[in-house]
């Protein structure tokens, strides 16, 4: 069980750190990409917890947390691409 402690307490410190970016971070995109690694160190956390306890079925639950990490990042990433939402960022001369 102790390893387990060592393993929680790592990931528990790096996702704090991570939050700490998140809440401080100069910009949008440093705030996307922090909350973002915070998503992705949660899927290790679950990952650990499984193969530590011997459930491998959180390695199911960690893949599906990791595709909507994914999705959720790159749907936001999109959203804050254009200025306004009922603008397009090509002009007229572009065609």
């Amino acid at each position: 069980m102790t390893l387990y402690a060592v393993i929680l307490i790592a990931v528990l410190v790096a996702m704090l750190m991570t939050l700490i970016r998140a809440l401080l971070g100069p910009s949008l995109f440093d705030r996307v990409l922090a909350v973002n690694s915070l998503g992705t160190k949660t899927v290790l956390l679950i990952a650990a917890t499984g193969f530590l306890m011997g459930r491998p079925e959180f390695l199911d639950i960690a893949l599906a947390y990791a595709l909507i990490n994914f999705i959720g990042t790159v749907a936001i990433l999109k959203f804050f691409e254009l200025p306004d939402p009922g603008t397009s960022h090509y002009s007229e001369d572009d065609y």
